[in-house]
């Protein structure tokens, strides 16, 4: 099989936040293949690349058609945001590997490194992921709800940040306050809480509060909440999570 696939992540918004590796993959491409509002963040500079839209859902078919456009001898870059390795299609396209046609195994796949919403939320505040930390998605779209309270419940024991992809949605409006409801009877009310909405854009807005009076309404799907742990600390306007256990407070 002659032809590639790379996995690329155009980054949380702004254009400078997107890798030289990114743009390269892009400009060599002959296909692009990825949810419509990621391609429609990258400029159209050859009139003979082809895009291949879909919709948000559709993750498997969306990988399963890039690899098949590869196997063709095509070079395809499949699109994601933020990072293609975090809740993204990179996992997809292994996915299918896995359990698509065997001759794709040995095709010529690459996955870009990029900048995930975690880390350009955390820098629109500071540092809160400075200490140990993890990353827990709230859709409930390919896991189950019990499964994610199971997950927050281990972190909060285990006093990790949290940061909580994908809080809300028109189709999951309650699951943000139960995820803060469930995490009320482990973690201290002062628990810094960060919405940080449009990381990485110059739309980006923070909202930093307490656990107690964190509200759940704040959040829509372009919002990454930062839950801290029990040695994350506010100086200003600044939040950060020292590194040592020793740390002075």
């Amino acid at each position: 099989m002659s032809g590639s696939l790379v996995v690329v992540g155009t980054g949380p918004g702004k254009a400078e936040l997107m890798t030289p590796a990114t743009l390269a993959a892009l400009a060599k491409a002959t296909d692009l293949v990825g949810y419509g509002p990621y391609l429609d963040r990258i400029p159209k500079t050859r009139p003979d690349q082809r895009r291949h839209r879909s919709d948000n859902r559709v993750e498997l078919e969306r990988a399963r058609h890039a690899l098949s456009l590869a196997a063709a001898g095509r070079e395809v870059v499949v699109v994601s945001g933020g990072d293609p390795g975090v809740f993204a299609m990179a996992a997809a396209v292994f996915e299918a590997v896995e359990t698509g046609d065997p001759g794709w195994r040995a095709l010529d796949i690459r996955v870009e490194p990029g900048v995930t919403a975690m880390l350009a939320a955390a820098a629109e505040v500071g540092a809160p992921l400075g200490g140990d930390f993890c990353a827990i998605s709230l859709s409930d779209n390919l896991k189950a709800w019990t499964t994610i309270e199971r997950l927050l419940r281990a972190a909060a024991e285990a006093d990790f940040v949290i940061a909580l992809y994908n809080p809300a949605s028109k189709a999951r409006p309650h699951q943000l306050a139960q995820a803060f409801e469930h995490l009320r009877t482990i973690k201290s009310s002062k628990t810094p809480v960060l919405f940080v909405r449009a990381a990485g854009t110059p739309e980006a807005k923070v909202v930093t509060t307490t656990l107690a009076a964190a509200d759940a309404a704040q959040a829509d799907m372009r919002t990454l909440v930062i839950v801290g742990a029990s040695t994350t600390r506010r100086i200003g306007r600044w939040v950060y999570t020292p590194r040592s256990e020793g740390a002075a407070s």
